[in-house]
């Protein structure tokens, strides 16, 4: 049964997360979603969707050691090296053998503030998640992670309680598919890496 929010409108039960369905599907059920690393976390506010059959995406070239839990089963971490810096969070999406995942941009922080700020050196909550390799380093990502289970320990996913309000552009740093409008943000969000035009 829909809820009905303070100002009375209906609200729909936002829909549980599908790993199996596809990027660009899994990258919009994740907003709003709160997503934990060690009790550490907080709202998912921006997303990325990859497929193998886009030249953006690290499954174009197809499995190879660095990518295959892209191409494993749906629901599992992929972890990769930033510009040989930052550990960025991507979860594995679609069936076994097809290569799509979706990259965690941005969180809206709201559980184990102090220790995110301790790991990034930050003091301004709003910067502390607002991007992949920030993101990565608030939760304190490592490669160690690869391979593991998004619904299991360490990692807490609980999809968004009502459905919210999703906006959508291009996504950031690529120079290739840039046409594809595969990044996802959660409407009026103040955490977001950079803001939708």
């Amino acid at each position: 049964m829909p809820r009905v929010s303070a100002a009375g409108r209906s609200e729909k039960p936002a829909p549980s997360i599908d790993f199996k369905r596809t990027a660009p599907i899994v990258a919009r059920q994740l907003i709003g979603a709160t997503l934990l690393f060690n009790g550490v976390g907080g709202v998912v506010v921006e997303t990325e969707a990859y497929d193998e059959a886009e030249p953006a995406s690290h499954s174009y070239p197809g499995p190879t050691l660095r990518n295959s839990v892209l191409f494993g089963p749906p629901g599992h971490v992929y972890v990769y090296l930033s510009y040989g810096i930052h550990w960025c969070l991507n979860i594995s999406c679609r069936e076994i053998g097809h290569g799509a995942g979706v990259l965690i941009r941005a969180l809206e922080p709201i559980s184990g503030i102090a220790e995110m700020m301790r790991r990034r050196h930050q003091t301004e909550i709003r910067r502390l998640c607002a991007g992949p390799g920030q993101l990565g380093q608030a939760l304190g990502v490592t490669s160690a992670l690869n391979g593991k289970r998004i619904d299991l320990r360490p990692f807490r996913l609980v999809p968004a309680a009502v459905r919210p309000k999703v906006v959508r552009g291009a996504r950031i740093g690529i120079s290739k598919a840039i046409e594809l409008k595969w990044r996802f943000g959660l409407s009026g969000s103040a955490y977001l890496s950079r803001p939708f035009r």
